[in-house]
């Protein structure tokens, strides 16, 4: 790696804090720097809402004497600044009860290859451009039907930073990351009330971002499409969540088969690694090395290797999300997961969107889920809902101010297929999920 600029800067806090440490006597010793700048701007009805810069850096650093441990981080990166967060970490490290599981990951897992994922794309953009876009972005919205009455706002987002992490088993690690968004929320109206949707979308490079007229359009034609909502029956009915939401669904399982839930035995899904929790044609994976994917990463938080791997396959639980931490609770070893899974990845059935809507014939696609009635270690799913009535194979009507309810077991269990339209503007991808069977109630 070579030491040029700003990285520089980063990787000598980074071993300043680790040589201090060890001129304390801390026997371990990890430190993780980051320096991140962005822009955000946000336009409502024509005026600019909200304008805002940051330039954030950081230093975290946690100090081992044998199993006992502690954390401080600064802000400022001076020697001196850096030299006091580390003294202040050994002074609490001392009088720490020693954890058993407590300590950096293991050498021999530390990563050794660093790939060029191509997570690393400025935008050379300034606040003038962004106000202009989004401005479009919003007026495109207003420009498809007189009934978008209002807004929330059209907001566009850049943001690009460096982190580097490193440890006394001499790992040094670089990441370097963009992101850059689009979004608008519009409001619609007619004699029988309003209605707010939106559209967005996301990218590590700015070139991959769908135009600002098309985000308005999609944001007006969500809106448009959820006036005259009806009630639906209260009922057991088959159930799809549409693929910007099925991810959620999803990011539960994750939830279920992390390590701190395992081991605090706080998980519906404890001790059932080897087990059936998905139809056999279910096969979710981990692909950390994506170009340009939002969960890309060649190390995890502790410097430990990712790995490709499945987590599900043929329906059965593979594997756990562990960082060593965990692993050591639960006499395993960690799969990389420090900080989260790396794009974990639903493979879709061979089915379009329309087919998956024609193929459950009657039921209820969900578009949007509030609230938090979702318990982890019981799997009881209640959430609030919006979305549309399908019969015959189609969207029928808007339906809205219901409830659904189940249990993530038989919700796993009882998907009958996903759609290929698979979401990929975030960590978690997927197609549409559809559900068998849930309890709707209005």
């Amino acid at each position: 790696m070579s030491k040029t600029g700003e990285q520089s800067t980063l990787v000598q806090a980074a071993e300043i804090a680790l040589q201090q440490a060890k001129n304390q006597g801390a026997t371990a010793a990890e430190a993780g720097v980051s320096q991140s700048t962005g822009l955000s701007v946000t336009v409502r009805r024509g005026d600019v809402e909200t304008l805002e810069y940051n330039n954030d850096t950081s230093l975290g650093l946690t100090v081992y004497f044998g199993q006992s441990k502690a954390s401080a981080s600064t802000s400022d990166l001076s020697v001196q600044a850096i030299t006091d967060a580390v003294k202040a970490a050994c002074g609490i490290a001392k009088h720490t009860e020693a954890d058993a599981a407590a300590g950096l990951a293991d050498k021999e897992l530390m990563a050794t290859e660093f790939p060029d994922l191509s997570t690393y794309h400025p935008w050379d953009i300034d606040a003038e451009q962004a106000i202009e876009i989004a401005m479009a972005c919003e007026q495109a919205g207003f420009d498809v039907d007189p009934r978008i009455s209002n807004s929330e706002g059209a907001s566009v987002s850049s943001h690009q930073g460096e982190r580097i992490y490193a440890n006394s088993h001499g790992f040094l690690g670089q990441s370097r990351g963009t992101r850059h968004s689009l979004s608008c929320t519009l409001i619609s109206d007619d004699d029988k009330g309003m209605q707010r949707d939106y559209w967005y979308d996301i990218a590590r490079d700015a070139q991959d971002l769908a135009s600002a007229a098309s985000i308005g359009q999609r944001a007006a034609d969500n809106t448009l499409r959820r006036l005259n909502a009806k009630t639906v029956k209260t009922g057991n009915y088959p159930v799809i969540f549409s693929s910007d939401i099925a991810p959620a669904l999803f990011g539960q399982l994750t939830s279920a088969i992390r390590g701190g839930a395992l081991y605090r035995q706080s998980s519906f899904l404890l001790d059932h690694l080897g087990k059936q929790i998905f139809p056999d044609f279910v096969h979710i994976h981990e692909q950390p090395l994506l170009l340009k994917g939002l969960g890309s990463a060649a190390f995890d938080g502790e410097g430990v290797a990712t790995q490709t791997r499945d987590i599900v396959r043929e329906g059965v639980l593979q594997g756990y999300v562990l960082d060593s931490y965990a692993a050591r609770k639960l006499k395993m070893t960690t799969t990389g997961n420090a900080g989260g899974v790396h794009n974990l990845t639903v493979e879709p059935t061979a089915i379009e969107f329309e087919q998956l809507l024609k193929q459950m014939g009657k039921g209820v696609l969900v578009t949007e889920t509030m609230g938090m009635g979702i318990n982890i270690v019981t799997g009881d799913y209640s959430q609030g809902a919006a979305g549309f009535w399908v019969e015959n194979g189609e969207i029928q009507y808007a339906i809205d101010e219901f409830t659904i309810a189940s249990n993530l077991r038989d919700m796993f269990l009882g998907i009958q297929a996903m759609s290929n339209n698979v979401e990929t503007r975030g960590n978690i991808r997927t197609g549409a999920v559809w559900i068998d069977n849930m309890m709707v109630a209005s």
